[in-house]
């Protein structure tokens, strides 16, 4: 991992094919997410993503704001990473640990980003590390009820 990554990891009891089911679903992506922004799918996102895919989502972190992103890395199963129009990327890594258990990791990664050196300073690597934390808190509690 390099310094523009933070990185958080949960052991969740479910099957890799599952949570990775969830999280190619742009339509399901408020309901994981831990930092409260993440409102709605834009029309015409996928059903699921893939390779390539482009989807936008409704945000709201004060004001409301739409965000672009493009699926640029792509395992069936086992991992999935989307860049947004700002370069950053969100990146899920899934690993089977047993028949029903994954070690779900979740990285921010930024430095592809269009202004990089900006991101430490408006707190984003430790505000967004706090928020990764309660994404995988929300998975978890989701995905093994």
């Amino acid at each position: 991992m390099n310094k523009r990554q933070v990185s958080v990891t949960q052991i969740i009891h479910a099957s890799s094919d599952t949570i990775f089911d969830l999280l190619a679903d742009p339509r399901k992506h408020n309901l994981i997410d831990g930092s409260g922004t993440v409102q709605a799918p834009q029309t015409g996102a996928p059903d699921r993503l893939s390779l390539g895919a482009r989807f936008g989502m409704d945000m709201k972190r004060g004001l409301p704001y739409k965000v672009h992103n493009q699926v640029v890395e792509f395992e069936e199963g086992r991992l999935i990473a989307w860049q947004h129009s700002g370069g950053h990327r969100w990146r899920w890594r899934l690993e089977p640990v047993g028949e029903h258990t994954t070690r779900v990791t979740e990285t921010f990664d930024w430095s592809t980003a269009k202004g990089a050196a900006l991101f430490p300073l408006f707190r984003f690597p430790a505000k967004n590390k706090i928020s990764m934390e309660k994404t995988l808190e929300r998975l978890a509690a989701l995905i093994e009820r």
